[in-house]
């Protein structure tokens, strides 16, 4: 397994758990609130904290295991393999920025609207690094 695909695994699941303590908070005020839940400057410093002590661990663990890859630049293959993950990954959060807009438009929700965009941007970042996964696997 290269770096960049051990790396994309580890961030992956950092974006994950990272998006899980988001999305779990937002859903247990919301039951709380019996309303969708504003948005709040802590929660997004805690995930935005939780995703950087996770990247800053994750990512130093990979390089002390690969030092010589971690230094070095990407090649063709991995090059084409991260600009498809891009590409794929930025349909998504054009999607939900549509979604919430068009929400928004219907039923004047702002706080869905902020959401559905948070959302977006944290799926697309997963669903990155995941498409790197698969790519690398396939060995495109």
């Amino acid at each position: 397994m290269s770096f960049r695909e051990k790396l994309a695994r580890v961030m992956g699941f950092v974006l994950v758990l990272a998006s899980s303590y988001y999305f779990g908070y937002v859903v247990g005020q919301g039951h709380k609130l019996e309303a969708v839940p504003p948005p709040s400057i802590k929660l997004a410093f805690a995930y935005v904290s939780l995703v950087m002590i996770g990247s800053i661990i994750g990512a130093g663990g990979v390089a002390l295991q690969n030092t010589e890859e971690a230094n070095a630049p990407a090649d063709e293959r991995e090059r084409i393999i991260l600009d498809k993950a891009g590409k794929w990954s930025g349909y998504l959060v054009g999607l939900f920025a549509m979604l919430g807009v068009l929400h928004y438009w219907m039923f004047q929700e702002g706080n869905i609207l902020f959401h559905l965009v948070v959302a977006g941007l944290m799926l697309s970042q997963i669903a990155k690094y995941v498409s790197q996964v698969v790519l690398f696997r396939r060995g495109v």
